[in-house]
């Protein structure tokens, strides 16, 4: 249709206004799994972001990774992977696209986000105004699409601020934070210089591609001519891309809000300063056929406002891992603190300290102090500095921001503000569980779930003894480690072999850790020297020494390249080897030993070895280790902790099932089951390969049957953790049979929960 218009006055642009129960600014990671989890809780939510893409630092336009409490499986943080729908992306993620494409995973987050018709997407829409009912409340937010030249103003009674720069929390005053504390304030023994710098800059990436013929490169009249301007130049080749190049960082010096583009064309400067380094340097001949294939356009931001809640987070609640009653999430990266120079300072690019264990994160540091309608989210979370260090990162920040979603659909179905929701803590904390967003040191329970109710078998129960089939024969080039899961009491002999072309000695240790629950092997219980002999040697260690309370013994073996392990390409459920290794992409160099006046603590780092590596021990337990009961799928718990928290069958059960049976009928309308999809595993979202799509501890195919045999659901293709299963009408029986297959001939199948809830 025609549109003609005579001239007119000064016209304004069409507005529209959008009424709902929750408002998310942000569409990063954060948002993305603040706006899924409220929908899912039928809250109707609009979800706002100033990009074409959703995602952030993660999107195709930056190519950030998404890491969190694993830290690329160099710290001592196992089955750390967050949990709750940031879990949900990433296995889908490493699913469909296990080469770490960035435009597969903007489609996969788009694709998450429009499959919920509770939310509303604005794309490339940036809020610039926050209308106040008075001086503590948000009434509603003014924002502007570019791309179809609309005004919106969006109301709702509750905000969540998931926007990185904090846009909401700062257009409606709420109380921030910019730059670094004083060590006198909060007693952080790790706060920061001034020379050093008190802000993270940004960093900005490129990606390169082999064309197969020889490619020149011209550089523009900006780029850095000056490689040496550059401490670490002599660091570039012309093999890393991506964030592999994390530390071409600038702007720690500057305003990393307002001077975002400053520090945008600086970065330009050096990347394009970097690339004509390489192609025309003549140092780089592998260089000859490569082509500039992607260069940001936006800078990966890392730090700007922190906002005020009730609860300032420091560096002593990571170090301490201290606990508290209102924790809804938990953390796990380094307390990782950069050179306010960034690529242009002579220190290295990260200053690095991990914790022993993961850490929790309190609901007080999720809400604005002064805002009462405000929470927080992503990285604008009530922190100081030092602990921004940590909390910044992706994997955390989203799975705080699930926490705050969470928060707003009790908020708005009690008619609270979200600093009133004290009195209701267990139930968001359990609420949050039930969708398996692991709270460390907390359990789900429900009295709703007839599950715990039920009685309970299963067609068999793991009782490992041995290992089946041929053992696999590696050196001991590194200190190794097997971890298994024991009862308080008596440690249980076991048998391991190990085979030697000459005379030699092995040198053996059990140790543990000093906290329970950590998984740094920092206590040691007992040493064993063993004598190898010349060929196959058998050797049982009797180690005189008592777990106090259940957990994870370490049996390690020293280092010792004159002899060769028996290993076992057999996995299952919470049995882990680890090893003494370095990791220098978290500072992991086999042991951390930090000045004494940082307040971090030393203490060695044993981490496990990416698959088709990181194989089990062969060893034999001759009284067999008995942690695979079927009573796990109901002790509220999804993943390892202490124990492996989940039902295993036997090796050669050739059927396995649960059946879950009561005493009258029960009407059932929904079941849920909890898988185990290795959360050991970081899945790192973009630039890394991933070994496969599917983890080999996942049962793939399953069925559901009633107690006349009828089969009520059935999947042949799972990989997800987390299954829901709504029946079309509600089901009354006195049984449930869950009939499991095998994931492969050598991951027996394990159910880490079910539970099954009734019509309402």
């Amino acid at each position: 249709m025609m549109i003609k218009s005579e001239a007119t006055g000064v016209r304004t642009f069409p507005e529209k206004n959008i009424v709902v129960d929750l408002v998310i600014t942000g569409g990063g990671l954060s948002g993305v799994c603040a706006a899924i989890t409220a929908a899912r809780q039928g809250l109707k939510v609009v979800l706002v972001q100033d990009r074409p893409v959703l995602g952030g630092n993660a999107s195709s336009e930056v190519r950030l990774w998404i890491l969190g409490a694993t830290s690329h499986m160099g710290n001592n943080n196992r089955w750390a992977r967050e949990g709750g729908l940031v879990d949900e992306i990433l296995v889908e993620n490493t699913y469909r696209n296990p080469e770490g494409n960035g435009v597969i995973f903007d489609m996969i987050l788009l694709d998450k986000v429009k499959q919920e018709p509770n939310i509303t997407l604005l794309l490339n829409t940036a809020v610039y105004q926050a209308d106040m009912q008075d001086t503590s409340v948000i009434r509603s937010l003014r924002a502007y699409c570019s791309q179809n030249q609309t005004e919106y103003v969006l109301k709702a009674p509750l905000f969540i601020d998931a926007s990185g720069d904090g846009v909401v929390g700062f257009l409606s005053g709420a109380a921030f934070r910019m730059g670094a504390e004083k060590k006198e304030e909060f007693g952080e023994l790790f706060a920061p210089t001034e020379e050093y710098g008190e802000l993270l800059g940004h960093s900005l990436y490129f990606y390169s591609k082999d064309t197969g013929r020889p490619v020149k490169f011209i550089p523009p009249a900006f780029a850095l001519d000056d490689i040496t301007k550059v401490p670490r130049f002599s660091s570039f080749n012309a093999k890393d891309h991506g964030c592999k190049l994390w530390w071409i960082e600038y702007g720690g010096r500057l305003d990393t809000v307002h001077d975002t583009e400053t520090i945008k064309w600086e970065l330009w400067k050096v990347v394009y300063g970097v690339w004509n380094y390489i192609k025309n340097s003549g140092k780089f001949p592998e260089a000859d056929t490569l082509t500039l294939e992607w260069v940001g356009m936006i800078p990966g931001k890392r730090e700007s406002r922190r906002f005020e809640g009730d609860y300032i987070m420091r560096q002593q609640d990571i170090v301490e891992q201290r606990s508290f009653p209102d924790a809804v999430a938990f953390g796990g990266w380094s307390i990782d603190l950069h050179p306010a120079d960034g690529v242009f300072s002579e220190k290295p690019g990260c200053n690095q300290w991990h914790s022993k264990g993961i850490y929790q994160i309190p609901y007080r540091s999720l809400y604005s102090r002064n805002i009462s309608n405000l929470f927080l989210g992503g990285r604008t979370i009530s922190v100081s500095h030092v602990a921004y260090g940590s909390t910044r990162v992706m994997a955390t920040s989203a799975h705080v921001t699930q926490a705050a979603a969470m928060a707003a659909a009790i908020c708005k179905e009690k008619g609270l503000l979200p600093a009133a929701i004290g009195g209701h803590m267990q139930e968001l904390q359990q609420r949050l569980l039930r969708t398996g967003q692991y709270i460390p040191s907390l359990t789900f329970s429900s009295a709703e779930d007839l599950a715990a109710t039920a009685s309970i078998s299963a067609s068999s129960e793991l009782v490992l003894k041995e290992f089946p089939g041929t053992p696999l024969l590696k050196p001991l080039e590194i200190s190794s480690a097997q971890m298994i899961p024991l009862k308080k009491g008596k440690i249980p002999s076991l048998v391991f072999h190990a085979e030697a072309a000459a005379a030699t000695t092995l040198e053996a240790e059990l140790r543990v850790s000093s906290r329970n629950g950590n998984f740094t092997p920092d206590e040691t219980l007992a040493r064993q020297s063993i004598t190898i002999h010349p060929g196959r040697n058998c050797m049982k260690l009797e180690f005189d020494a008592e777990m106090k309370e259940n957990g994870y013994a370490f049996v390690i073996f020293h280092k010792n390249p004159e002899v060769q392990l028996h290993y076992t390409h057999k996995r299952v459920t919470g049995i882990l080897s680890v090893f003494n290794t370095v990791n220098k992409a978290v500072s992991n160099f086999g042991k951390q030993t930090p000045p004494e006046d940082i307040g971090m603590e030393a203490f060695e780092f044993w981490c496990p070895q990416r698959r088709p590596e990181g194989h089990n021990f062969d060893f034999r337990m001759p009284e067999g280790l008995d942690a695979f009961r079927v009573e796990n799928i109901r002790n509220g718990l999804e993943r390892p902790t202490t124990q492996p928290n989940a039902w295993v069958a036997d090796w050669q059960d050739a059927r396995p099932a649960l059946t879950l049976e009561w005493d009258q009928p029960k009407e059932i309308s929904t079941i849920e089951l909890f898988f185990d999809t290795d959360y050991d595993h970081p899945m790192e979202s973009v630039l890394m390969s991933h070994p496969e799509t599917a983890m080999p501890f996942c049962v793939r195919e399953y069925r559901i049957k009633d107690e006349a045999g009828n089969v009520l659901a059935e999947k042949k293709d799972n990989y997800q953790s987390f299954n829901t299963i709504q029946l079309p009408t509600p089901l009354r029986t006195k049984k449930l049979v869950i009939e499991v297959e095998h994931p492969s001939a050598d991951v027996p199948a394990a159910v880490c929960a079910v539970r099954c809830y009734g019509g309402n």
